[in-house]
């Protein structure tokens, strides 16, 4: 069994509103519309915050405003032969969203429009329900 460990992030602007974001249904046509928030693997040998910076300015053009604080950890052991641990931080950003190939759209919602949303990736919407997060 593999163990890969990935992050993944809250981000919130100036607003108060959350980042989600829509993977493209062209390279990703296994979540067929379902909308997440910013991350992926971390590569082994970086930091976890090294790591979730990368995966930020990759997948939409941002930066962290500040530190990022730790809200979650789960274990994703649904995934044949691997085991996947997520870590999902919060944090404020800068700049304007420029989606990377990987995405088709995003929106920029409150915490309840979030947990409302319908189509969600199944481990944000465990998160969600789970998790203390204030506006």
């Amino acid at each position: 069994m593999e163990l890969q460990v990935g992050v993944k992030a809250l981000l919130k602007n100036s607003e108060g509103k959350y980042l989600v974001v829509r993977r493209s249904p062209e390279k990703y046509p296994e979540v067929v519309d379902q909308w997440d928030i910013v991350g992926g693997r971390i590569n082994p040998g970086t930091s976890l915050l090294e790591n979730l910076k990368r995966e930020i300015m990759e997948e939409v053009g941002l930066t962290l405003a500040e530190e990022p604080r730790l809200i979650a950890a789960q274990d994703i052991l649904r995934i044949a032969d691997r085991h996947v641990v997520r870590l999902t931080y919060i944090a404020r950003i800068n700049g304007q969203v420029k989606l990377d190939e990987d995405h088709s759209e995003y929106r920029w919602v409150t915490i309840d429009e979030l947990r409302a949303i319908e189509s969600i990736d199944r481990y944000l919407k465990e998160l969600l329900t789970r998790a203390i997060i204030t506006q």
